[in-house]
């Protein structure tokens, strides 16, 4: 089939370049120049497994980069809007560019248009488009308008993309859901797996995804209300996690029990500092601002913001427990990205706890395996940026673990041991298990377990540390 995908973003180009992989034709459109030109050029903006090869295997074939919408939208069956939708007052979505690619879509209609929102929009955004489309003088029967909401997480997009959990189609006509299942014909039968040279399916990847159809309206809530109950674990297991801390239980203990109730399941009951990223944050609130249009106060989506926003503050002060007084300490972080795996830092708790541990006036010598550019365009001069982990560690009075990165967790800590000045991990992943860490002469702190201590004084490398 022939697409057009309006946005070069992070949906943008997943999709593009994963429709491209499933054997359509497809054109991405972008009205900024130099991000043109270097996706032209192969070069990806963004860190994502797979997607540079994926580019390398389309680009300038199936798959190909336009400044033109009207060019697009002329040669194409289907139209998605990939476009930002920002958060703006109150927390509603700024739909102003979803606005103004409607606007343009409807002057270059030149026969039936299937118009696809793939941004994460309130609902009834649907209806809107579909007014935009017909006041600029689009035929009522040249267009239908569906939604095909993404459940894409960063780190693993790719993967996500090609072998989903479940499709969601929404769409009020017969003919529009004909043509979205069509478009993924290949993932809903199977038989992409089965290509040579597929990427290779995740582990725990269903045999073939659900296929749900529905009213447009319909789909664009199950997005909405699907983040939002995905935060709302995140913040029920720090929580749990809080007051396992008080009592002195163990969080991952309590998660194996929580998690084994199949109809909780284990996925996203991991404690930690905090959800971030360009989608919990901002889709809470544009749910509970949707909400609150509707007349109803949604106080349960509140409590999921400010247990999300006192993960930081708590965490703070476990570093302040571990090392008294926070001026003048020398502090290495390792991960400012907000999770493994993307080198994205909107909304990061990693960066929100550098900018806190900076006005303690701490000194931060800092690791990320993709994210340090991005970091290095937020926050101020005062952050050193180093080449590995153990260069973070040398001379530092603790070493602060904020993103779980996999090789954070694979660390030499023998080696990282001798770079500290003092043997302190304070770990907002739980990345290790605390008696193993003991064991290897380290004060070790967590999130939601008791904290583990050496049982021989001499662990402290160059002089005695109480705690």
């Amino acid at each position: 089939m022939r697409l057009a995908i309006v946005g070069s973003g992070y949906v943008g180009l997943v999709a593009a370049t994963c429709f491209a992989e499933l054997g359509h034709d497809v054109v991405c459109v972008d009205n900024e120049a130099a991000k043109l030109s270097a996706l032209r050029r192969g070069e990806i903006p963004i860190h994502e497994e797979f997607l540079p090869e994926l580019l390398a295997r389309h680009r300038g074939e199936r798959l190909t980069f336009s400044a033109s919408l009207t060019e697009a939208v002329g040669s194409s069956d289907l139209v998605f809007i990939a476009v930002g939708t920002p958060a703006g007052q109150n927390g509603e979505c700024d739909l102003s560019y979803v606005e103004s690619v409607s606007r343009e879509i409807a002057g270059a209609v030149n026969g039936y248009k299937l118009v696809v929102e793939k941004s994460t929009v309130p609902v009834c955004t649907s209806e809107w488009i579909r007014k935009v489309m017909l006041l600029e003088g689009a035929p009522e029967d040249s267009f239908d308008v569906a939604s095909n909401p993404e459940f894409l997480r960063e780190g693993s997009a790719v993967t996500d993309f090609l072998y989903p959990d479940r499709i969601v189609i929404g769409a009020d006509s017969e003919r529009a859901a004909a043509m979205l299942r069509k478009l993924y014909q290949p993932l809903i039968t199977g038989a992409y797996r089965k290509h040579k040279g597929a990427v290779p399916a995740p582990d725990d990847a269903r045999p073939v995804p659900q296929l749900i159809v529905t009213s447009a309206k319909s789909a664009e809530l199950i997005k909405h209300a699907s983040n939002a109950f995905l935060a709302m674990k995140i913040s029920f297991i720090n929580a749990v996690a809080t007051i396992c801390e008080s009592v002195g239980a163990d969080i991952e203990q309590v998660r194996e029990g929580i998690g084994s109730d199949a109809r909780i399941g284990r996925r996203f009951l991991e404690p930690g500092i905090g959800y971030g990223g360009s989608c919990f944050p901002k889709d809470l609130k544009a749910f509970r601002a949707v909400a609150r249009e509707c007349g109803y106060d949604f106080r349960l989506l509140d409590e999921v913001i400010n247990i999300n926003d006192e993960q930081c503050q708590r965490f703070l002060r476990k570093v302040r427990a571990a090392l008294w007084t926070l001026k003048g300490k020398r502090l290495a972080v390792l991960g400012l990205s907000f999770k493994g795996g993307t080198d994205d830092i909107r909304e990061s708790p990693a960066i929100a706890l550098v900018r806190l541990l900076l006005a303690e006036g701490c000194e931060v010598a800092a690791y990320d395996p993709a994210a340090m550019e991005r970091a290095r365009e937020t926050l101020d001069g005062s952050v050193s940026y180093c080449e590995s982990a153990y260069d973070a560690a040398t001379a530092a009075d603790a070493l602060l673990i904020l993103t779980d990165w996999e090789e954070f967790g694979a660390l030499d800590l023998e080696r990282l041991r001798a770079c500290l000045n003092y043997p302190i991990i304070i770990d907002g992943r739980n990345l290790y298990q605390p008696e193993a860490l003991a064991e290897r002469g380290f004060i070790y702190f967590s999130v939601g377990r008791p904290d583990a201590v050496p049982k021989k004084s001499s662990a402290a490398k160059k002089r005695s540390v109480e705690i």
